[in-house]
């Protein structure tokens, strides 16, 4: 007999995905979008908010330069998960756009996340999954320029470290400078991320990981343009208006780290224990302009000034067991997942105080005006605005019980512990300790129609700890309410584009909602209101293969929101509730390589929006307005060798105008710009 080698090597190594069950989309009875690694290539999605835009049924609310929030379904995504597991978080506030080339996909899961993490509202969760290292060497070195003076730098590279395989490592590594359409705008960041895994016995694997990211930017934007005139009506500004001094900065440091360990128990369980921290530490100083009652409609006077020095710190810790795997009952093999996981997060936010009768504190010149206008303050020693101490506790445990072959439930808990506590430097209000406890059901079913289609539906408990406040800077309560969505999957073209037709409904009580900033000796916060709310409306995609040459995703959302603050009753137009919540979007991605050369490919995708419209507070009645726009974007790649490859990118090809967010009023957005990459694989 000829001699056999048989050589003990990992089948795959991949990140744990959101749900911790054993299902693909088509099976999990709620709506799933998938962002993957070659899309946010083809598109020039360098950073975790350009990947999201492209997902359906997301927006990415630009509020500032440095301040992101995501919403879907109306309402903001609250919680996020890397490799399936959910850290504690600043509750839906991203700071500093984190670099996208160390993640292997995003998972988008609309809707309530009773099967995720127990806490969160109707809007979903992100699921960020990291990559990981490869059987077999390879690697990635990829040069990037474009319009505003863009220069970016990345290497991706990944190698076994045995012969057998069982033990192997990758590296990622990206940089990144650019000016800006805005006026003395200017960025840089640095990223790094390493990850070990391998065989440890004959039944485990271990892997730990580690990522960096420095991100800094001068003459940011603090807060955003004021549109509105005395008379009411609505001014338009040059695209690189801004309001920002040449003092100001934002320089921010993020690290994460994470090691987990899995045990196979027998062919069918396995235990898995991971712990994952994060911190973010960020230095700035930041310049807001606002007004009181609109701008004169000549001199467009009326500004004032705010300076704001912040050094700011949070660590987060969470520990992770959970237990999954099949067993025999009602004559088919089921599935059950347990679980338990502590999560602690501590920041320290503080500020330096100054003179606030200083002209930093005053009226403005005519806007616009530049970044001489004001000169920098003179800042007192650090002192300590807020600590925040959050600890959760959670218990959580799924199954999915199938009863026959076309008919399947999953049934499943959360139940957590939430507590705060903190010191404020306005004593009474901020340092009261808070413990809120809540168990979250969560039931879905599906029924297979025919090997093609399925039907779902679901319900969920929502339960939501907020860290907004009040105008008395006193926290608002917990928000509450359910959530139901049944929905329609099919696979279509020999099972190479699947669809998704789900229909929504959600009801949320005391759901905090900005209203204002308010101004205080020496700092400033924005204050908001608990609202009652209600979401409804339906959500249509495809994605997949059309053919072996063409890719699509098109995704569609139309909602009906309801509730909301009181009316004023001589408001001659209220306008909907949340009218910044666009009631209809639209994404798109299409991508095709030539049938008679395939190494040439080119892709066209974007969004689409209906009008928006936003209160502003201090003008009665007067509202900022965006009209309904599309941002359409566009690839055309050559393969010059198979391990080589040119990549042209074009963003907002038809130079549209428009402001990026009214749900805290915004800027605009930026304008047609072009990029030209080179990547090497080996």
């Amino acid at each position: 007999m000829d001699r056999i080698l048989v050589v003990g090597q990992r089948a795959s190594r991949v990140s744990n995905g959101a749900t911790n069950l054993d299902l693909d989309i088509k099976e999990t009875p709620q709506s799933i979008s998938v962002v993957s690694k070659e899309q946010m290539e083809q598109f020039g999605a360098d950073s975790l908010n350009d990947a999201l835009d492209l997902a359906t049924g997301i927006q990415v609310e630009q509020v500032s330069t440095n301040l992101t929030q995501f919403l879907s379904r109306g309402f903001e995504i609250k919680n996020t998960q890397i490799d399936g597991v959910g850290l504690p978080n600043g509750w839906g506030l991203v700071t500093n756009a984190m670099d996208s080339f160390g993640f292997e996909k995003l998972e988008v899961i609309r809707g309530a996340n009773g099967l995720l993490t127990g806490v969160g509202n109707a809007a979903g969760t992100i699921n960020y999954v990291r990559k990981r290292p490869t059987n077999e060497e390879q690697g990635q070195v990829g040069i990037t320029f474009g319009s505003e003076n863009r220069r970016r730098l990345e290497a991706d590279y990944s190698t076994p470290f045995n012969d057998s395989g069982t033990w192997a490592g990758r590296v990622v590594a990206a940089r990144e400078d650019s000016d800006s359409y805005l006026r003395d705008f200017e960025s840089d960041r640095s990223y790094f991320y390493g990850v070990v895994d391998g065989q440890v016995g004959e039944n485990g694997t271990l892997a730990f990981g580690y990522s960096w990211q420095k991100a800094d930017t001068n003459n940011n934007m603090w807060g955003a343009l004021s549109y509105i005139d005395t008379d009411g009506n609505q001014i338009e500004w040059d695209r690189s208006a801004s309001p920002t001094q040449d003092w100001t900065y934002w320089n921010s440091t993020t690290q994460a780290g994470f090691i987990d360990y899995t045990h196979q128990i027998g062919d069918t369980w396995q235990l898995k224990a991971s712990y994952n921290y994060r911190t973010y530490e960020h230095d700035s100083k930041i310049f807001m302009a606002y007004s009181f009652a609109g701008l004169d409609p000549v001199t467009h006077e009326g500004l004032y000034g705010w300076a704001y020095k912040s050094p700011y710190e949070t660590k987060a810790h969470i520990g992770d067991v959970t237990l999954n795997g099949r067993f025999d009952l009602f004559g088919h093999e089921q599935e059950a997942m347990f679980g338990a996981s502590v999560g602690r997060s501590e920041s320290i936010d503080w500020y330096n105080p100054t003179d606030t009768t200083g002209p930093q504190f005053g009226p403005l010149p005519g806007f616009p005006f530049g970044g001489d206008a004001v000169e920098e303050p003179v800042w007192g020693e650090r002192a300590v605005y807020t600590t925040l101490d959050q600890r959760v506790t959670r218990v959580f445990g799924a199954t999915r019980l199938t009863f026959t072959d076309r008919f399947k439930t999953i049934l499943g808990f959360n139940w957590a512990e939430y507590h705060r506590d903190g010191v404020d430097n306005d004593p009474g209000t901020l340092d009261t300790p808070r413990t809120d406890r809540n168990f979250a059901p969560y039931a879905g079913v599906t029924f297979d129609f025919t090997d093609r289609i399925t039907g779902y539906a679901n319900y969920s408990y929502i339960f939501q700890p907020q860290d907004a406040v009040d105008y008395d800077r006193a926290y608002i309560e917990p928000s509450k309410g359910t959530n139901y969505e049944v929905g329609v999957k099919a696979e279509w073209l020999d099972k190479r584009l699947l669809t998704t037709l789900a229909w929504f409904s959600a009801k949320q009580e005391g759901l905090a909602t900005y209203v204002a900033t308010r101004f205080m000796e020496g700092y400033a916060y924005g204050y908001s209101r608990p609202d009652d709310v209600e979401s409804r409306g339906f959500e249509f995609e495809a994605t997949g293969r059309l053919s072996e040459y063409t890719d699509l995703l098109f995704g569609y959302t139309q909602l009906t929101m309801d509730g909301g603050p009181p009316t004023e009753l001589d408001d001659p137009a209220p306008g909907p509730t949340y009218s910044w919540v666009p009631r209809r979007t639209a994404n798109l991605m299409l991508s095709k390589r030539l049938a008679g050369n395939p190494a040439v490919s080119f892709g066209i995708g974007g969004r689409w929006q209906s009008d928006i419209s936003n209160k502003e507070d201090y003008v009665k009645y007067a509202r900022v307005r965006q009209g309904s726009y599309a941002v359409l974007n566009a690839f055309a790649a050559w393969d010059i060798t198979p391990d080589l490859t040119l990549r042209a990118n074009v963003s907002n090809l038809t130079d549209t105008k428009y402001i990026q967010s009214l749900y805290s009023v915004s800027y605009y957005g930026p304008p047609r710009q072009y990029a030209l990459s080179l990547d090497w694989r080996f």
